[in-house]
């Protein structure tokens, strides 16, 4: 898992210096430029997504039918807190979004998200304790 919390690190990093590279502006006029945005977004959450899921099994949290209830079951056990519970069950609902419904974002959302890369850094600093 400390593997894929460095990757998680790097696509933070990347994401980073797209935010100080392209504008929204870029985006609307490149679809390759949203492309690679909505890759990067994705990739992220879905590291977070892993490695709560993991760390749920791994220390018996409970037994989640959904990605909302890792990040639930690892709120309940102490390893996050509640502010940044609700900030990850709302990345799991963008995920979900990105993945089946691409079509239905908003490309200034998106970008907006940006602006929220310390979010993830949280979930790093929170859950790294945790990691063996």
């Amino acid at each position: 898992m400390r593997e894929r919390l460095q990757r998680l690190e790097g696509t933070l990093r990347e994401l980073r210096r797209f935010r100080q590279r392209y504008t929204l502006e870029d985006i609307d006029r490149d679809p390759h430029l949203e492309w690679a945005l909505r890759y990067g977004l994705l990739e992220a959450i879905q590291m977070v997504i892993d490695i709560s899921c993991h760390l749920v099994s791994r220390d018996n949290l409970g037994v989640p039918a959904t990605y909302a209830e890792c990040i639930e079951q690892l709120y309940r056990a102490g390893y996050l807190d509640d502010p940044l519970r609700k900030t990850l069950l709302g990345m799991v609902g963008l995920r979900n979004i990105l993945v089946h419904e691409y079509a239905l974002v908003d490309r200034t959302r998106l970008y907006s998200l940006l602006e929220r890369i310390d979010d993830f850094q949280r979930f790093i600093e929170q859950i790294g304790p945790y990691l063996r």
